[in-house]
C-alpha cells in the first residue's frame, strides 16, 4: 500500500455520487457558498493525519466504535455509537447517494426513480459481493481518475458557453424562468452568490456558521468516521497516512471548478428547468414541486457534451456511486458485524460473520430506499443543504466525545455516555421538527416554530456541540476518573506509553492455558482437518473471498489481524510532508481569502 491510493480513495469516497449532484445543485441555486464545506475539509483532512491518527494507532483499534470501548471502558457506548454510526450511514450516505444516482439515470435513460435505484445496486453488486477493503481502495484510485478526467472535460465545455470566468459572473444574474410571481423573490439568483462569507443573520450560510458550526461535523465525518479512518489505517506508515492525507488535501480544491461552477453555468443554460420557480412546471421538470435543481449536473452531461463523452460522463457518475456504497457497505458490514454482533454471539465464527455480514447490507439498502422520499421533499429540494443539515443535528455529539476522549485524559465513560445521549436527543429533536416543519417556498410564509425560524442549522450545531461538551465536563467532573488502562495509549499525551495488560486478561490468559490439553488440541485439528465442505459451501466461500482453513477450534471468533501501520517516521521524509503541510494550509487560505 501506497500513500497515492489511500489519498485517492479518501477522496472518492468523499466525493460520491450524490457529492456531483448535491454541490452541482447547491451551486445553481445559492451560488459558491457551498464549497465552504469542501475547502473546511483541506483542513480537517489533515488533522486525521497530524492529530488523530497517532491516537488510533498507539491504540491498535479495528473500528471507531472498537476505539470508544477501549478508551472509556464497558460495552454500552460501544453499541450505542455503532448504532448511532449505521442510522448517520442510512440518512445521510446510502440514501442520498442512490437517490442522486437515481436522477441521473433518470435524466438520461428516462426511466422511473425507483427502477434505476435497482438497477445501481445490481452493478454495484457485481463487483462488491467479493471484495474487501484493499478491494475497495484500489478501485477507488483507479475511478478517482476517470471521476477527474469526465469532470474537467465537462468543465471546459461549460465554460466555453458562457465565455469564461467574466462571463460566468455577468450571466449568472440574468439566469432568470420566465414564468414566475413578480411579487417575490422566487426564481431570482441570490447577489451574494460569488461569496464565500455571509450576512450572519438573513443569508442561507451565515459566516459565523460557516466558520465554526460546519467544523465541528466536519470533524466528525474526516477524523471519526468508520469509512474514512479505516483507509488511512490500512497505510503502510505515518509517512504515507500524511501522504494520504495531504493528497486528498489538495484534491479537495477541485469540486469547486468541477462541481460548483458548472452547476451555476448549467442555471445560465437551462434557466427554466434547473432554476424553475413555479411547482407544476419544477413537477413537470424533475417530479419536484419543491424545486429542480438537483438535476443541474446531469442536465450539462445530457444536454451539452456529444455522444461519446456522455458515455464517459455516464461511466463517471456510475464509478462516483460505486466507490461511495461500497465504501459504505464495508464499513457498515465491518461496524455490525465486530461491534454488535460479536457482542451477541461473541463465537461466531467466520462463515456466520460473513453471512451476518451480507445480509444487514440488504437490510441496510431496504431501508435506505424507504428513506428516499424524504431526502427529496426536504430542505426544498436541495440535495447537499439536507446532507450538512442532517449532519448538523446528528454528527456534533460524536465529534465533541471523540475529542474529549482524545485530548481530555479526564474524561470518563459516565461522561461520555450521558453527553451522547442527551446531544443526540437534542440533535434528533431539531431533526424531527425540521421534518415535520418543512422550510417554506420563496412565495410562503415562514410559520415554523422560532427554533426552526431563527436558529440557522449551522448555529444549530454550534450550540449542540457546546452543550454537549458542558454535559461531559460536569458529569465527568462529578464522578470517579478512567483508570490507567483506560488512558494508557488511548489519548494523544499518552499515546507513546508502554502497552498496559489488564489483570482480567491476564487471568483470561491463564484459564485458556489451562483449558486447552495436547490431546484437545490434536483431535479437534484431526476433526477440522477431515471435515469435508459441500460444493455449494464452496463456491460461496469463494466468491465472497473466504477460504476453509483448519483451525484449532473453528468456533472460536476470528481475530482481526494486528494493525501494521506504525508510528515510526523517516526524518527527511518527516520534513517533506511537514512543508506540504504547510504549503497545503497556506493554499487553503489564500482561496478562503479571495472568495470571502
Amino acid at each position: 500500500m501506497i500513500w497515492w491510493p489511500v489519498g485517492a480513495s479518501l477522496f472518492a469516497s468523499n466525493v460520491g455520487s450524490g457529492h456531483f449532484i448535491g454541490l452541482a445543485g447547491s451551486g445553481a441555486a445559492s451560488g459558491i457558498a457551498v464549497t465552504a464545506y469542501e475547502w473546511n475539509g483541506m483542513f480537517i483532512v489533515l488533522l486525521l493525519a497530524w492529530i488523530f491518527l497517532p491516537i488510533y494507532i498507539s491504540s491498535g483499534v479495528t473500528t471507531m466504535p472498537e476505539y470508544l470501548k477501549r478508551r472509556f471502558g464497558g460495552k454500552r457506548i460501544q453499541i450505542y455509537i455503532a448504532v448511532l454510526y449505521l442510522f448517520i450511514y442510512i440518512f445521510t450516505k446510502i440514501s442520498v447517494d442512490m437517490y442522486a444516482g437515481a436522477v441521473f439515470i433518470q435524466q438520461a435513460l428516462h426511466w422511473d426513480l425507483y427502477v434505476a435505484v435497482i438497477l445501481l445496486l445490481a452493478i454495484t453488486a457485481l463487483y462488491t459481493v467479493a471484495g474487501g477493503l484493499a478491494a475497495v481502495i484500489y478501485t477507488d484510485a483507479l475511478q478517482t481518475v476517470i471521476m477527474l478526467v469526465g469532470a474537467l472535460i465537462l468543465m471546459v465545455f461549460c465554460f466555453i458557453q458562457v465565455d469564461g470566468w467574466e462571463g460566468l459572473q455577468d450571466k449568472y444574474f440574468k439566469a432568470i424562468p420566465t414564468v414566475r410571481d413578480t411579487n417575490t423573490s422566487c426564481g431570482l439568483p441570490r447577489q451574494d452568490a460569488f461569496h464565500l462569507f455571509r450576512d450572519p443573520v438573513t443569508s442561507d450560510l451565515p459566516w459565523p456558521g460557516v466558520l465554526v458550526g460546519m467544523t465541528v461535523p466536519s470533524i466528525w465525518y474526516w477524523c471519526t468516521d468508520q469509512v474514512i479512518v479505516q483507509r488511512s489505517l490500512s497505510a503502510r506508515n505515518m509517512l504515507h497516512a500524511k501522504g494520504g492525507s495531504l493528497f486528498a488535501s489538495y484534491m479537495k480544491v477541485l469540486p469547486f471548478f468541477m462541481m460548483v461552477l458548472p452547476g451555476m453555468i448549467s442555471r445560465i443554460l437551462y434557466p427554466e428547468e434547473v432554476a424553475c420557480a413555479d411547482p407544476e412546471i419544477c413537477t413537470q421538470v424533475c417530479g419536484n414541486a419543491l424545486g429542480c435543481s438537483d438535476i443541474a449536473y446531469p442536465m450539462l452531461v445530457m444536454k451539452l457534451l456529444p455522444v461519446g463523452l456522455r458515455g464517459l460522463m455516464m461511466s463517471v457518475m456510475i464509478a462516483a456511486l460505486m466507490s461511495s456504497l461500497t465504501s459504505i457497505f464495508n464499513s457498515s458490514s465491518t461496524i455490525f458485524t465486530i461491534d454488535l454482533w460479536r457482542y451477541f454471539h461473541p463465537r461466531a465464527s467466520e462463515w456466520e460473520l460473513m453471512i451476518v455480514g451480507r445480509v444487514f447490507v440488504l437490510v441496510l439498502v431496504v431501508i435506505s430506499v424507504l428513506w428516499i422520499p424524504l431526502v427529496q421533499a426536504s430542505q426544498g429540494g436541495q440535495l447537499f443543504i439536507y446532507i450538512q443539515s442532517i449532519s448538523s443535528y446528528l454528527q456534533p455529539p460524536i465529534a465533541i466525545v471523540f475529542m474529549a476522549g482524545c485530548f481530555w485524559k479526564r474524561t470518563n465513560e459516565k461522561g461520555a455516555f450521558w453527553g451522547l445521549v442527551l446531544g443526540m436527543l437534542s440533535g434528533c429533536i431539531r431533526m424531527v421538527l425540521d421534518f415535520v416543519y418543512t422550510a417554506p417556498q420563496c412565495h410562503e410564509e415562514d410559520t415554523r416554530p422560532a427554533v426552526l425560524k431563527y436558529i440557522h442549522y449551522l448555529y444549530y450545531s454550534v450550540i449542540l456541540s457546546v452543550f454537549t461538551l458542558i454535559v461531559v465536563v460536569v458529569v465527568s467532573l462529578a464522578t470517579e476518573p478512567p483508570t490507567k488502562e483506560n488512558i494508557s495509549r488511548l489519548t494523544w499525551y499518552t499515546r507513546f506509553d508502554k502497552p498496559v495488560q489488564s489483570a482480567l486478561e491476564i487471568k483470561t490468559v491463564d484459564n485458556d492455558r489451562d483449558s486447552a490439553s495436547p490431546d484437545r488440541q490434536q483431535l479437534s485439528t484431526m476433526e477440522d482437518s477431515h471435515k469435508p465442505d459441500s460444493k455449494v459451501k464452496s463456491a460461496i466461500l469463494c466468491i465472497c473471498g473466504l477460504e476453509r482453513k483448519n483451525e484449532r477450534n473453528s468456533q472460536e471468533p476470528p481475530k482481526p489481524e494486528p494493525n501494521t501501520c506504525s508510528l515510526d517516521e523517516d526524518p527527511c521524509k518527516k520534513h517533506i510532508v511537514n512543508a506540504n503541510l504547510i504549503i497545503c494550509m497556506c493554499t487553503a487560505v489564500f482561496l478562503w481569502a479571495y472568495f470571502a
